[in-house]
């Protein structure tokens, strides 16, 4: 059982899997909180149960395989997540890997990277703010769409998604599991490569479709 092993000094050294929104039911739900979906989603398919508080996160700890894995849904609210995030990174002194919403990707389409700059997301800002800089983290993009029109696009974040939109957000949460746990078995190289190539074809059929 996942909660008898234990993680110890001659085990592979854990990954830290960090998911980016709000606290507080106000926030469920909304585009902003896919990376908490995300967490959750992986959490439920693993078994892992999220439910002690570690650096102003909500946390748990499991396997995948033989690999040790931490999860974590910073409580600091979006634009403070480096708060959390990089006080956790220090403690554990471990790679980890993030989830994020981003509006340049179609509702739906995922995209796994080793690095990358902030795309003026602000969680990311805080992120690489608390790394000192450093931008050599990987993450996982989660598509929410654009807004429509002229809407202001932090109105646009923190809306609840529509039928369509959800359906499309539950299937890519199911194909962020398998696409997570992949990372962890077969390493970030060779994850993202088939990874990003299943999911380019996804973008060429959703791009043009309203969300």
């Amino acid at each position: 059982m996942i909660t008898r092993r234990c993680f110890c000094s001659s085990a592979p050294r854990p990954w830290l899997f960090v998911g980016l929104g709000n606290p507080g039911d106000k926030y469920k739900g909304t585009r902003h909180n896919v990376g908490f979906e995300m967490i959750d989603a992986f959490a439920k398919a693993q078994g892992i149960e999220m439910n002690t508080l570690n650096c102003k996160a909500i946390f748990g700890q499991g396997f995948v395989g033989d690999a040790p894995l931490l999860l974590a849904k910073p409580q600091t609210y979006m634009n403070l997540s480096g708060e959390s995030t990089g006080a956790l990174a220090a403690y554990y002194k471990l790679p980890l890997n993030r989830f994020h919403d981003d509006m340049d990707l179609p509702c739906g389409v995922l995209r796994l990277q080793d690095k990358g700059g902030h795309g003026s997301h602000n969680g990311l800002k805080s992120v690489i703010y608390h790394f000192r800089g450093n931008r050599e983290f990987a993450r996982l993009r989660i598509g929410i769409g654009k807004p429509p029109g002229q809407m202001d696009p932090k109105a646009f974040l923190l809306q609840k998604f529509n039928a369509s939109a959800r359906e499309r957000i539950d299937t890519a949460l199911q194909e962020g599991v398998e696409g997570l746990k992949l990372l962890l078995l077969k390493g970030l190289t060779e994850s993202a490569r088939r990874f990003n190539t299943e999911q380019k074809y996804k973008h060429i059929r959703l791009q043009t479709m309203p969300t």
